[in-house]
């Protein structure tokens, strides 16, 4: 199964404790590198998460954001500091007997007082089971994108390797005629030069000029390759890397076909391969 590793994911879910959002982002990467942004009472679970993450995922940049709300009733719960309002209250009254007419201090300054409330100790229980449940349905939406994305690029992949097995096998076809048309423009030239040539040594020189020019080897090679690649897109495992290496094992078929050209046709041929070699490469750099 091919996937890509760009992809995006977004989960949400609501309880008596408040709301959850995961959101999920991956892009190409060499490796596999799962970045993690938790509130810091969900800290605990970052050696869990990124077990999660490495089963499911094999290659990519992942960011992975936590965001969360308690419910009304939980986040406007005020517990009183009963032992630091009654310290502040007593001081208030002893400084209140050292001073000629005092402004009457405030509940509401005394509440505002550091420390002076307490944050409701809470029960998180509830909300991590759901983070946790609900990072599996983010990672869920997250596989599925990427392998949506995959089967795209496979198809495209599928259909430039279509394209460049009709090149080569109408090099390949080709071949016999410029061969033919290479003799056929030496021995031009030596009639132009009117000069008598042995039969036996020209012979042997197109020869020689014919291995030379010979690319079916290449030929031979970017077919082999060409299976190859199909053979690899059906594959389970993640195969970016393989397809990579594949890439640059067509690059180097096509620059010594180029090379060893001795027509325009065949020389068109071998950009046009190029051409669609550089289309997959850029989508290859996208697989896992």
């Amino acid at each position: 199964m091919i996937r890509s590793m760009t992809a995006f994911a977004r989960r949400e879910a609501t309880g008596e404790w408040g709301a959850l959002v995961w959101e999920l982002r991956s892009v190409n990467h060499r490796y596999l590198e799962v970045s993690l942004r938790l509130p810091e009472d969900f800290r605990g679970l970052e050696a869990q998460l990124r077990d999660k993450a490495n089963v499911r995922l094999g290659r990519g940049k992942v960011d992975a954001t936590l965001r969360y709300k308690l419910n009304d009733l939980m986040a406007t719960e005020i517990v009183v500091n009963h032992d630091l309002v009654n310290a502040l209250v007593k001081a208030t009254h002893q400084v209140e007997e050292l001073m000629n007419n005092p402004a009457r201090i405030s509940a509401m300054a005394v509440l505002s007082w550091p420390g002076a409330t307490l944050q409701p100790e809470q029960d998180m229980t509830p909300m991590i089971s759901a983070a946790l449940a609900l990072f599996d349905e983010a990672m869920d939406e997250l596989v599925e994108s990427r392998q949506g994305e995959g089967g795209r690029i496979k198809e495209m992949i599928e259909s430039r390797c279509r394209q460049m097995q009709e090149i080569v096998a109408s090099v390949r076809t080709r071949r016999p005629q410029v061969l033919a048309a290479l003799r056929e423009k030496l021995l031009g030239r030596l009639a132009d030069l009117d000069i008598e040539s042995d039969n036996n040594r020209l012979e042997q020189e197109l020869v020689l000029l014919a291995q030379k020019l010979d690319v079916d080897e290449e030929l031979d090679r970017l077919d082999s390759h060409l299976k190859e690649v199909g053979s690899v897109l059906e594959r389970e495992e993640p195969v970016g890397r393989r397809l990579d290496f594949l890439m640059q094992e067509f690059n180097r078929e096509a620059n010594t076909l180029g090379s060893k050209s001795s027509d325009i046709e065949t020389t068109q041929a071998a950009v046009d391969i190029k051409v669609l070699i550089e289309q997959m490469r850029e989508q290859v750099q996208n697989i896992e």
